[in-house]
């Protein structure tokens, strides 16, 4: 199994034009998202918390898109989020763990 690149070789990709995902800390961070949510579920009901984070989401993902990414084309990089999303909600939906 090879070794996840680290801090430097990823900075290095990204100058050179080739993102590499580095899964495990993309999921490290998702996690954290995900703790969020369930300390502010403590106080808040859940049906809430998902509208603010579909909210917080867009906007940082308008943000990016526009800062960013610069992507010239907003429909199809809506269209190629509302997929990802899409996705990724049916792989949760599917999962018994959830």
């Amino acid at each position: 199994m090879a070794t996840p690149p680290n801090r430097k070789e990823r900075r290095a990709a990204r100058a050179e034009g080739a993102a590499t995902l580095d899964t495990t800390a993309f999921l490290k961070m998702a996690d954290k998202f995900i703790d969020v949510a369930n300390r502010e579920n403590k106080t808040t009901l859940a049906s809430e918390i998902h509208m603010a984070f579909l909210f917080a989401a867009a906007r940082y993902n308008a943000f990016v898109a526009k800062n960013v990414v610069e992507v010239d084309d907003q429909e199809k990089f809506i269209e190629e989020m509302a997929g990802n999303y899409k996705e990724m909600l049916r792989n949760h939906l599917a999962d018994p763990s959830v």
